[in-house]
């Protein structure tokens, strides 16, 4: 899924505000460096979800028959190579 860049910072300050409201949580650091980590980790998983996608789409487009996007076989394969893909990566 692609996100805009104000939706991924609405979504680190949504992280940080709710990580500051824990009593278990202390922060080293000032709110806006943890916000900043933050949007770089949301940024580093959706380019490795981005990643994984393309290798399923391209699993199935590699197929000798053609399989339509959208029908079962499409959406049983696409789950199959994606958690493939996902085990690969050790996530």
């Amino acid at each position: 899924m692609r996100l805009s860049r104000d939706k991924i910072n609405k979504l680190a300050h949504v992280v940080t505000d709710s990580l500051a409201e824990m009593d278990q949580v202390d922060f080293l650091e000032d709110r806006n460096t943890i916000r900043l980590q933050v949007r770089k980790v949301l940024e580093d998983l959706l380019s490795q979800e981005a990643m994984i996608d393309a290798a399923a789409r391209q699993k199935i487009e590699s197929q000798r028959r053609t399989i339509l996007e959208g029908s079962q076989e499409w959406e049983i394969l696409y789950r199959k190579y994606y958690n493939e893909e996902v085990k690969k990566l050790g996530l």
